[in-house]
């Protein structure tokens, strides 16, 4: 399903839906410090691997899951970036349903598996942080990067 995302924008479609939707995202890095990004089939963006938690996920097992769905590789979480939950972040689904995001950004070292694009990226690549700068991506998502970037010893609430 596609979605577009708003952030801040006073055109964006007002939420119809009471549920929170909960999703988990990790940084992953690799041995030179560069970062795992992909880029996303629905919106043609640069994004962190992550997606939404199922019934029976925790959030750091929802974060597991959807990087091994989203890249092929293992991980194993290590710690956490933040909680997201910025009421101006909207995503309007093809659907119709209208929603606002609730994230939760961890951390994550590769443990194993093989990368390999999956159907929900068109593109993956390992960027450093001045190539994070040139690419076309969500606010939300450079907030993100921006707080693991910034090695701040507490994690962040946004």
């Amino acid at each position: 399903m596609a979605r577009t995302e708003y952030y801040d924008d006073p055109n964006a479609p007002k939420p119809n839906s009471m549920v929170v939707a909960a999703a988990a995202s990790a940084v992953v890095t690799d041995d030179h410090g560069r970062i795992l990004l992909q880029r996303r089939r629905d919106n043609d963006l640069w994004a962190l691997p992550g997606g939404g938690v199922d019934l029976a996920d925790s959030l750091p097992g929802t974060a597991v899951r959807e990087v091994k769905d989203e890249t092929g590789l293992d991980v194993a979480i290590t710690g956490l970036v933040g909680t997201y939950t910025d009421p101006k972040h909207i995503i309007a689904y093809t659907g119709g349903e209208v929603r606002r995001r609730f994230n939760v950004c961890f951390t994550a070292r590769i443990t194993g598996g093989q990368l390999e694009i999956s159907d929900e990226s068109t593109e993956l690549g390992y960027v450093s942080q001045e190539e994070i700068e040139q690419l076309p991506m969500h606010h939300a998502q450079r907030l993100r990067l921006q707080h693991f970037l910034e090695h701040r010893e507490s994690f962040c609430l946004g």
